[in-house]
């Protein structure tokens, strides 16, 4: 008993050293760009991975008083809202239509949209181009979100289904009964009981808009319309040599995702396991 007692504690003690050894490696560049952003430009040349001798926050002072990063922040913003809320009002309609309803073609339909998931934006970036410079649609917020909505819906769309298809069938019947319409249900009785999925999906793909470059730097080409990505691009570049102040950009442009993630990390866990322990 106390030979498989050590090899089980040796065993725990060797994946918690393997875990905590991957944990520090994903964990090194935020811990660099933290220290590094509290650092002057000197004592970087002189130390450039060493903790600093004096927190400075003259970086964060520079950034945000000599660039535009607050406007960028409430473009990234405005398309990140905008987009989120379109594209979970389209997929929780698609998606509870799929999941509850019964018509033709209705598996077909869930497949077709799981499968434009692994459609590469690059390959629709050459027509929608030419398609938005006719409508007059570039640099526009409105023409933006609407691309962002598309991209992101197909998974909407399948995660909302795998999560509704595990609601429980009699509260949905015993609302139809009582007179509520379809749309009745979905509003009053679907749509409350799945917030976890509702606020995953609203971190994941809030996520994915403000980390995108490729659609903001195409299609958003005026300096007033220009997102977080884009102006974090034209901010390396400007500052290239003074890499304390680069970091402070590149913090301040991470802290909000990462305060969502924080506040909604309890849903955000249920909505992608719901599926999986229900189904």
């Amino acid at each position: 008993m106390s030979t498989i007692r050590k090899r089980f504690t040796m065993g725990t003690a060797a994946r918690h050293t393997l875990l905590l050894f991957f944990t520090l490696l994903a964990l090194g560049p935020s811990f660099f760009m933290i220290m590094t952003s509290v650092k002057t430009k000197d004592e970087y040349v002189f130390d450039k991975i060493g903790l600093p001798d004096k927190i400075v926050l003259q970086n964060f002072e520079d950034a945000l008083v000599d660039n535009d990063f607050l406007l960028w922040m409430r473009n990234s913003t405005i398309l990140a809202v905008g987009s989120v809320v379109l594209s979970t009002a389209v997929a929780s309609l698609a998606a509870f239509a799929i999941a509850r309803m019964q018509f033709f073609g209705r598996d077909l339909l869930l497949s077709i949209s799981t499968s434009l998931m692994i459609i590469p934006p690059v390959v629709m970036i050459v027509p929608l181009f030419v398609l938005y410079t006719r409508l007059e649609l570039i640099s526009t917020f409105h023409g933006v979100i609407l691309i962002y909505a598309g991209l992101i819906t197909p998974f909407s769309v399948y995660l909302l289904v795998s999560f509704f298809r595990t609601l429980p069938g009699e509260i949905l019947e015993a609302a139809l009964i009582d007179g509520a319409t379809s749309l009745g249900v979905l509003w009053r009785v679907v749509l409350p009981m799945s917030l976890p999925a509702l606020l995953t999906l609203f971190v994941v793909n809030a996520l994915y808009v403000w980390n995108d470059l490729l659609i903001a730097l195409i299609f958003l080409q005026s300096d007033d319309s220009r997102t977080l990505m884009a102006g974090i691009s034209v901010f390396q570049g400007r500052y290239n040599n003074q890499i304390p102040l680069t970091m402070a950009g590149m913090l301040m442009a991470s802290l909000p995702m990462l305060i969502l993630y924080i506040l909604f990390q309890r849903y955000f866990i249920r909505g992608l396991v719901a599926g999986a322990l229900k189904g």
